[in-house]
């Protein structure tokens, strides 16, 4: 009996795109300061809060901020970007998202993560990219996973400012990007 091997071979269909984040995007920001979705982070912001994160998007000169969108048809279905921050005496690039109930639990926050990986890359400047999910925070957790960050620990975080949790440190090395590996 002669044995046949085949190749299986798995195609990541791109799903989503990333969108820069414009002057337009405001109504966003209001859909994703729902209680639900701001559960992790403190809660709701206050209006006069809102506009003050909607112009640092726009303004942001080191990183970049975008809505994400679905690649077929357009229909925009959250956040996502990376910014600099100051990181245990280094300078990194910090990332965060938010994806609208009605499309959470399909991958797309996963796939999101991906395609900012590469665009942190791109913008040079530092080797690592960190997300810092509150530990209780599931999915954020699971999204840094399955975009292939490596779990550096906890970490006592502030966010928003006055608002202290218990984060996992995640950290994704750019530089894999530079051997040729794929994010993820």
């Amino acid at each position: 009996m002669v044995g046949v091997a085949a190749e299986v071979r798995v195609e990541r269909v791109e799903q989503v795109r990333l969108v820069p984040w414009a002057e337009g995007d405001f109504w966003l920001l209001e859909r994703t300061n729902s209680p639900e979705m701001t559960a992790h982070l403190g809660g709701p912001e206050s209006e006069e809060k809102l506009v003050s994160r909607h112009r640092r998007y726009v303004e942001l000169s080191a990183g970049r901020m975008y809505r994400v969108t679905l690649a077929e048809g357009g229909e925009t279905v959250g956040s996502i970007g990376f910014w600099e921050r100051e990181w245990r005496e280094t300078w990194v690039w910090e990332t965060g998202w938010g994806v609208l109930p009605e499309f959470q639990g399909r991958g797309l926050a996963a796939q999101a993560a991906r395609a900012v990986i590469t665009e942190a890359r791109a913008a040079g400047r530092h080797r690592y990219l960190h997300a810092f999910p509150s530990v209780e925070h599931l999915a954020s957790n699971g999204v840094c996973r399955r975009a292939g960050f490596t779990l550096l620990g906890q970490a006592e975080f502030e966010y928003p400012k006055g608002h202290w949790l218990t984060s996992n440190d995640w950290r994704f090395d750019l530089e894999r990007l530079e051997r040729g590996e794929e994010p993820g």
